[in-house]
């Protein structure tokens, strides 16, 4: 309509955006302060009224009287967004206990059974609130008309998580991803290390490459891909969509598609660039002192299993193993199936949880059939192999672990090689079941 594209290209993506006004201007839209004053019970009460659910309480005072004694300190104040944050089947309190110079964040669960409402768990601190807001977890429904001040006042809260993962938190996936090239294009601009292959296997679907000052892999689809990987570029597109759009139950990494993002030459690894260029053409071009890239996938970067069991001490090895396969139940109970279940496939965060982050062979639970092994070859055309067809049985010979290190596996996994257990979480799935991946610790339970 106006014959222009944009805004200026010198500052669209990169200005940055107004800071909040004043506690009477945007930010005093998005909290309520509770005066701490006339003790728990009182502030409770009334941030349990304000919470507006057209459902009574079952136990409000048998809730109250759990929380306070969980509390680190009885607060003088208490400043929460006053909107609820709604996902899976819980709504969530969040913000913020104060005495005197002392600040705690906290969380409170809020889950509905047949007698009422409950306070389910108290999470309290950086650490158990960021897990709500993981990367790793899909976004919150939360209604606000300042999602600016929103993500200033979780910025408080969680100064460790990023501005990108704060607004991919809470659903604005555009501004996460403009967020994301910001704080890209300020890290080039302060920094001179060269983009380089990540750590782990090669790929044989994506190229991955990353800044090691960075917190992030880019992920390029290759133009071909080897006999053994039955998968189209298509579908492998398809899947990270699927991703995008799922709960990722804790377990799957956020992957931020972009288009034609450009990034600086002379910053490339020239082996890498001839990789690029070479095995991924149908996406990698050069344009003047630019690297153009025509949909290129960015995920928060985190430790291959495989790289970081061999790194590790025995006793972190076996926990992070056992964890790997805590992961793929919390997967299947998310109606995901990972495909490939190689260690190099899975990754471990700065906080020690392995997750999945290689989805071109990803597929949903209720779409494979778990079969026992045939007796004969399953080579053989006789055996009657389809497309999704998967024999837990086979899964040992990709673990490829110690004897030590199976064992423990062994102790808490061995139904994973059972046909039994995935038709069992099959059959939960298509009856309909919502099986929930709680976002905190047992002990944090009321």
């Amino acid at each position: 309509m106006f014959a222009t594209l944009g805004v200026d290209e010198d500052i669209e993506f990169l200005d940055d955006p107004p800071a909040p006004t004043s506690p009477t201007g945007v930010l005093g839209n998005v909290t309520v302060t509770y005066d701490g004053a006339d003790g728990v019970e009182a502030w409770m009460t009334s941030l349990a009224r304000d919470c507006r659910f057209q459902v009574t309480w079952a136990d409000l005072g048998g809730d109250i009287g759990r929380i306070s004694e969980r509390l680190p300190f009885v607060p003088d104040e208490v400043e929460v967004v006053s909107r609820r944050f709604y996902r899976g089947q819980a709504a969530y309190v969040v913000g913020e206990l104060r005495s005197g110079e002392e600040r705690v964040a906290f969380a409170l669960a809020i889950r509905h059974r047949p007698g009422g409402l409950y306070f389910a768990a108290l999470m309290l601190g950086e650490e158990d609130v960021s897990i709500l807001f993981s990367y790793t977890r899909a976004a919150f429904l939360v209604a606000t008309r300042a999602p600016t001040a929103l993500v200033e006042f979780l910025g408080r809260l969680l100064p460790h998580r990023s501005p990108s993962e704060l607004w991919a938190s809470i659903g604005f996936r555009k501004q996460a991803k403009s967020e994301r090239y910001r704080e890209l294009r300020r890290y080039l601009d302060s920094s001179t290390d060269s983009f380089v292959p990540a750590r782990g296997v090669k790929g044989l679907v994506m190229i991955v490459f990353t800044l090691p000052g960075f917190e992030v892999v880019f992920k390029v689809i290759r133009d071909r891909f080897p006999p053994q990987k039955n998968v189209t570029r298509t579908q492998v597109a398809e899947r990270y969509q699927l991703v995008a759009r799922h709960d990722r139950a804790g377990r799957l990494v956020e992957a931020q598609r972009f288009h034609d993002l450009a990034l600086p030459r002379d910053r490339f690894d020239p082996p890498l660039l001839d990789e690029l260029l070479q095995d991924a053409s149908r996406t990698v071009s050069i344009r003047g002192d630019d690297v153009m890239f025509r949909t290129v996938y960015l995920e928060r970067r985190v430790t291959p299993l495989d790289v970081y069991i061999r790194a590790t001490g025995p006793s972190e090895a076996q926990r992070a193993i056992v964890d790997y396969g805590t992961a793929i139940k919390n997967l299947a109970a998310s109606n995901i199936f990972p495909g490939d279940m190689l260690l190099k496939n899975f990754g471990v965060t700065s906080r020690g949880r392995v997750v999945f982050y290689d989805y071109d062979e990803l597929t949903q639970i209720t779409a494979c059939r778990f079969k026992p092994l045939p007796d004969h070859d399953i080579g053989d055309p006789v055996a009657g192999v389809g497309p999704n067809d998967v024999f837990p049985e086979e899964l040992p010979r990709f673990l490829g672990l110690s004897d030590e290190m199976r064992a423990a596996f062994d102790e808490q996994h061995a139904d994973l090689f059972e046909p039994a257990f995935w038709n069992a979480v099959q059959h939960r799935l298509t009856a309909g079941e919502i099986i929930e991946i709680l976002p905190y610790r047992k002990s944090r339970r009321l």
